[in-house]
């Protein structure tokens, strides 16, 4: 064997197991036998070395990814024992309480027939490894009746059918009866009281409704076909043969029809999917999150609610924030937080998305968004234009060119604020809540940025903040002197007052440097505005103005030629009834900047293990939103007001 490393990862897996019939009801169980089972390898000492944890093991029917219930029993493990020539474990099972029964029941008339369903038992084990070799088994979870046993990959029936002498001695009654009454009887079984038939019956067709539709999707034939060999043993109780035998004769009769249209070549592996891949489809599904590319072809059992989840990842059935692993029955390094942050972001994109389909969005039309790699101020330099090239003289010397820059200055601001994830929450299974947290952060994010570009319009009673050069972004000072802006007016909103603003805006001269004599200097703009900005009281107003097909005026209509010139944007913050804006494309001509330093969308991460302060003295795991942002004003020219 290698030498062992100074500490171990603890596996868990499930290994198949074999039963026999004992003549007082019991079943006469190999537990586990030495080679690989899952890919991992049992030596035999290994095994020795853990006889005493199978003694008094549970036996539940199915496996179950929360904690079993008492309903689930059906009897318990006892007698372990080594068997040199199986080099295995043997011990005997006891049937015990209502899964008991149905146990029993199960397996007795399984194995009447000679090709019974592949039904038998799996151990749920807990064990250290090196590499891939088992070093120590440190628990025996529980061995359960499941359908489809699974070891090493092949599917093999643990609950086996009758032994050679069983099976003759059961023919020979029925060739007995057969002779007594020659007349056919169409149930030479013993009667079965008529619950336990119920119940026998309900769990064969089960079984074969689980293998008719793994059958069928593993075949990869069309729907007609797959419809139609399901619509022949839905519903009935039929041998692993009959359907194998269906679904080949199906196969080969669309061969036969597809033979000469089409050249199959060899299948391709598109996927690969682990624990973890169906643990994010399971949660994607529970919080009602369109799943990746990846997962889209991934089946999973739905998780009943976040209580489930949390659990099955934590083993934490006390609540008391920890985490137990002899109590987790999911073998992955996913993490109850992770998973739930992972989907809570995925919520927070999909209501940003649906907030700015509503037009919550308007802001990211007129403005320039930037990332940053680190949270300094920010300085959004202005460079200012050549007014002119000036003639140079053969032989003369150049002269220096007036390029001058107006710097404006922004700071990061931090928002955010925890949610409480309770173990209360998780108790109650309130999943719906934790929803309807990350899409009022989603919405609260959007509104964030829609507020703060919204306010440079308001904020000083409609004039803006003060930029570099000592003036209002707002005024209707000349250009020609310092501060002077010449982009306010008080108009009301009309297709003259609106051409009057497009006339200002394209008559802003370019900036060449911001001292005296040159102030107002350059050369035009000579740029329209693209956006009319308004507030829900002028929607109308701008739509018919900027979009309507004619303008009507009294005792006359005309076409409207200025009619997709620009694009009406209601503004969700703005109250005034009257005041209006007329804004350039900012990618011709930048005005106002959003930056960001971890993402335009706030971002949620999660302080929530067994040692966070948080969960000892509150019982909650802390999941945090969190969104730096810098909003500033470059340049004044794009941009023109109405105060009404």
């Amino acid at each position: 064997m290698n030498e062992q490393p100074p500490y171990f990862t603890q596996h868990q897996a499930l290994l198949s197991a074999e039963a026999h019939p004992l003549p007082n009801g019991k079943f006469h169980i190999t537990c586990i036998t030495s080679g690989i089972g899952n890919g991992w390898t049992f030596p035999p000492e290994v095994l020795q070395a853990s006889l005493a944890l199978w003694d008094n093991l549970p036996c539940f029917i199915d496996h179950s990814w929360i904690p079993h219930s008492l309903k689930d029993l059906a009897g318990h493990v006892v007698d372990p024992a080594w068997d040199p020539e199986a080099q295995g474990i043997t011990a005997t099972l006891h049937p015990l309480g209502q899964g008991g029964q149905l146990l029993s029941t199960l397996g007795k008339e399984v194995l009447k027939s000679e090709k019974p369903p592949k039904i038998g038992f799996s151990a749920d084990v807990l064990f250290k490894a090196n590499g891939k070799q088992v070093t120590e088994i440190t628990k025996v979870l529980s061995l359960d009746l499941v359908y489809n046993p699974a070891r090493g990959g092949a599917f093999r029936a643990a609950l086996q059918a009758w032994n050679e002498e069983g099976i003759l001695q059961r023919k020979k009654e029925i060739t007995m009866n057969q002779s007594q009454d020659p007349t056919p009887q169409p149930n030479i079984s013993p009667a079965l009281p008529s619950e336990q038939e119920q119940q026998v019956n309900q769990a064969m067709l089960k079984i074969c409704s689980n293998l008719l539709e793994t059958s069928l999707a593993a075949s990869h034939l069309p729907k007609p076909v797959t419809d139609q060999i399901r619509s022949t043993f839905q519903g009935k109780i039929f041998t692993t043969e009959e359907l194998e035998a269906s679904i080949e004769s199906h196969r080969t009769m669309l061969s036969e029809l597809q033979a000469a249209q089409t050249v199959q070549g060899p299948p391709r592996i598109s996927h690969m999917f682990d624990e973890a891949d169906k643990l994010q489809a399971a949660v994607d599904d529970l919080f009602g999150i369109e799943r990746s590319e990846k997962l889209q072809a991934v089946s999973v059992p739905p998780l009943s609610g976040i209580r489930e989840l949390y659990l099955m990842l934590t083993g934490d059935r006390e609540m008391h924030g920890g985490f137990h692993p002899d109590h987790v029955h999911l073998a992955t390094t996913a993490d109850f937080t992770g998973l739930v942050k992972n989907a809570l972001n995925k919520i927070v994109a999909q209501q940003w998305q649906l907030l700015g389909r509503a037009g919550y969005d308007w802001w990211q039309h007129i403005t320039t968004q930037e990332h940053f790699t680190s949270l300094n101020d920010i300085t959004g330099t202005l460079i200012g234009t050549v007014g002119d090239l000036p003639v140079v003289a053969e032989g003369a010397e150049y002269t220096e060119l007036l390029v001058g820059d107006s710097p404006e200055t922004a700071s990061f601001v931090k928002y955010g604020g925890y949610i409480p994830l309770t173990l209360e929450l998780i108790d109650r299974d309130q999943t719906r809540k934790l929803k309807a947290y990350a899409r009022e952060l989603g919405s609260a994010g959007l509104r964030k940025i829609s507020k703060l570009v919204a306010e440079i319009f308001t904020q000083a009673s409609g004039t803006g903040p003060t930029m570099a050069d000592s003036g209002k972004l707002f005024n209707n000072t000349a250009v020609t002197t310092k501060g002077g802006h010449k982009n306010l007016l008080t108009t009301a909103l009309s297709i003259t007052a609106w051409d009057a603003a497009c006339q200002a805006v394209y008559n802003q001269p370019m900036l060449i440097k911001n001292e005296a004599g040159l102030y107002g200097t350059g050369p035009k703009m000579a740029i329209n505005p693209k956006f009319c900005l308004v507030p829900r009281a002028l929607q109308n107003t701008a739509w018919q103005m900027l979009k309507g097909e004619f303008v009507r005026e009294e005792n006359y209509t005309y076409d409207n030629i200025l009619k997709g010139s620009a694009v009406p944007i209601t503004v969700p913050e703005w109250t005034d009834a009257d005041d209006w804006a007329a804004v350039c494309d900012p990618a011709v001509a930048p005005a106002i900047f959003v930056g960001e330093r971890f993402g335009i969308m706030p971002e949620i991460y999660t302080a929530g293990d067994e040692l966070s302060p948080a969960v000892f003295m509150n019982d909650e795991h802390r999941l945090k939103v969190r969104h730096f942002l810098a909003v500033w004003v470059n340049d004044f020219r794009p941009l023109h007001k109405s105060n009404v």
